[in-house]
């Protein structure tokens, strides 16, 4: 590649290098990495690079390209490569100290919609992230009171971040493990997606889920130690009638409400995700 090459040019390069990268062998998208790797280097839209396929692109750009083709076939994940994951239309700014946002997750966000639909509300979201969950509510419930919390520091100022970026500065940030921050406050819906893969689980060995922070994907040799805690402490931070709302793994639901019910919750039941897999689990207190 040179300093006149062409877009399509890069683009056929790039496309070319993912598709036998041994760290994207399952599951690759060659040509659309590549497209949207080329479209964050050069700050366009992927329709404009389909359609001036023929303008050039100058050194220090596809310099910067080819090192990025370099990091994602080694199976860094995309988000990280562009700082940038879209969920529940939200354009949220991501970094390795924080799990990227997935579209099952979207789930949590919807049921969570679903069980207050229109009225003033409590909420909080343990174990926030990025900030995804807590942030589409704030964006759907503008009239949510919503508190969001996290035990790294890291993970809260990227959350602290897409509040203020995206206008939604009235969620309440707080550091400290589960419900330890909330003291003695009470809320009518808590939601979480916490970690929930065994340590020994052969996927966290796959190169992208490598670069993602261990601590937000496995709780260790017990992968439902944190949805036993949560489930057995939420009844005292829930008003009456409140809800639990849980993501788990998709093998996990039965155990899950066997928790929910054994810690005295109602109406416990389970969701499936697009993929037809029991996603989340949720109780009434």
């Amino acid at each position: 590649m040179t300093a006149n090459s062409t877009l399509g040019e890069l683009l056929e390069t790039g496309a070319g290098r993912l598709s036998t990268a041994p760290a994207l062998a399952s599951g690759g998208t060659p040509d659309l990495d590549a497209e949207l790797l080329l479209a964050h280097v050069l700050g366009i839209t992927r329709a404009r690079l389909r359609s001036h396929a023929e303008d050039p692109v100058g050194a220090g750009a596809v310099h910067r390209f080819l090192e990025l083709l370099v990091r994602r076939a080694s199976g860094e994940p995309l988000a990280y490569l562009t700082g940038r994951r879209e969920f529940w239309s939200l354009d949220l700014a991501v970094t390795p100290a924080v799990l990227i946002p997935r579209p099952e997750t979207e789930l949590l966000v919807e049921r969570a919609l679903a069980l207050a639909p229109d009225t003033p509300c409590r909420v909080a979201d343990l174990g926030t992230g990025s900030g995804a969950i807590a942030l589409a509510l704030a964006q759907e419930r503008p009239q949510w009171r919503i508190v969001a919390t996290d035990v790294s520091a890291a993970a809260l100022a990227v959350a602290r971040a897409n509040a203020a970026r995206l206008g939604l500065a009235r969620v309440e940030f707080l550091a400290g493990s589960w419900f330890a921050p909330l003291a003695e406050r009470r809320f009518e819906l808590i939601v979480s997606n916490p970690p929930y893969v065994a340590a020994d689980d052969p996927a966290l060995a796959d190169p992208a889920l490598m670069r993602e922070p261990r601590l937000a994907l496995t709780p260790g040799t017990d992968p439902l130690a944190h949805l036993r805690i949560l489930a057995r402490g939420a009844a005292a931070h829930l008003a009456a009638g409140g809800w639990l709302l849980l993501e788990h793994g998709a093998t996990q639901g039965e155990a899950v409400r066997a928790e929910l019910v054994a810690a005295g919750f109602a109406h416990v039941r389970s969701h499936p995700d697009l993929a037809g897999h029991e996603r989340m689990t949720e109780g009434q207190r």
